[in-house]
């Protein structure tokens, strides 16, 4: 058994208490909302898991050093767009060679450093860590099977990670690759904001395979000229996730891009998913990257562009279809 602190107390926070806690491990979850923490504590459930009951063993509090302090390992489960001020507050409790395993999913728009990157910069006395791949919280909180990858410079540290995490119903793999991990969940997010834009077209099959196929094409192209391996980007991290998240209705993205397919404006979607939409966040930092390392990136152009630049969906879809033909694979040559 060992001592966790989960930082975060969302639906992904909380879905992996629960999953910790079955697993025989000593949960502490800190929240930095007072009226969270009481309502959490009182009810025993979450507003956004309902039905999911939370043991009374599971220990929830607003002190952060109380969370950090005897912790073994830190589960770091704020929204992207918070890590690095969360990491900021964290600091002068972790200790030396603490691990803290990210699980959010987002690259800094100012920056465009990944989350390992934003946490490494604010706790360098800390080993960071990634956990990611297909893995809805509404599905975990309930112990529906499902397979992630955590990532880690350290085979020592992925291998105490894995153990912590796996179970009969939560198989996990390890992986060195931790900046393709990173981009491969940051990235989808993306890719699947146009997916939902195309649901909310009325467009078909035919379209949202297209747009995955050809999503994942231009996250391995980014990822790989960074320095990540096309093989994580065809795995758990990459392909996996983007393939739940462009068609499951648990993902925020894809409601939020039905949404703005059905003629929302983006801030108009985020406000009726009542939840943070990742893509919206990653979406300009992904567009930064694509033209900082050179690489064509259209299906992520075209969101940036309906997101912020007042472009029509059924527009930018038009253009997405009318441009200049070419070969699918430029690596395989012709006889």
């Amino acid at each position: 058994m060992a001592k966790i602190g989960v930082i975060g107390s969302g639906t992904w926070g909380m879905a992996l208490s629960l999953l910790l806690n079955k697993n025989g491990h000593e949960v502490k979850l800190w929240s930095a909302i007072y009226e969270e923490v009481t309502a959490l504590n009182n009810k025993r459930e979450h507003p956004n898991l309902p039905g999911v009951s939370i043991p009374d063993s599971i220990d929830i509090t607003g002190d952060l050093e109380s969370c950090i302090r005897e912790a073994e390992c830190l589960v770091l489960s704020v929204p992207s767009v918070f890590t690095r001020e969360t990491a900021r507050k964290m600091r002068p409790f972790v200790r030396e060679g603490q691990i803290i395993v990210n699980v959010a999913k987002g690259i800094e728009e100012a920056t465009l450093k990944t989350l390992c990157e934003q946490i490494e910069e604010e706790i360098p006395q800390a080993k960071a860590a990634v956990l990611s791949g297909p893995s809805h919280a509404e599905e975990v909180g309930r112990g529906v099977p499902t397979t992630c990858v955590v990532g880690a410079e350290e085979k020592s540290a992925a291998d105490f990670i894995q153990s912590l995490f796996i179970s009969p119903v939560f198989r996990v793999y390890t992986s060195p690759d931790v900046l393709g991990i990173e981009l491969g969940g940051a990235l989808k997010n993306v890719i699947a904001l146009a997916a939902g834009i195309a649901d909310g077209l009325g467009y078909g099959d035919n379209t949202k395979a297209a747009l995955i196929t050809r999503g994942l094409t231009e996250m391995t192209r980014l990822a790989v000229k960074m320095g990540a391996r096309q093989e994580t980007l065809s795995g758990l991290s990459g392909m996996g996730d983007l393939i739940v998240t462009c068609a499951s209705m648990h993902s925020r993205n894809r409601r939020a891009g039905i949404l703005i397919g059905r003629g929302k404006s983006m801030k108009e979607a985020m406000d009726e998913v009542h939840m943070v939409v990742e893509g919206v966040y990653s979406a300009k930092a992904a567009r930064a990257l694509s033209e900082k390392y050179g690489v064509r990136m259209p299906i992520v152009a075209k969101v940036n562009e309906v997101l912020f630049e007042g472009k029509s969906a059924a527009e930018a879809v038009d253009e997405l279809m009318c441009r200049e033909s070419g070969v699918e694979n430029p690596l395989l040559p012709w006889e």
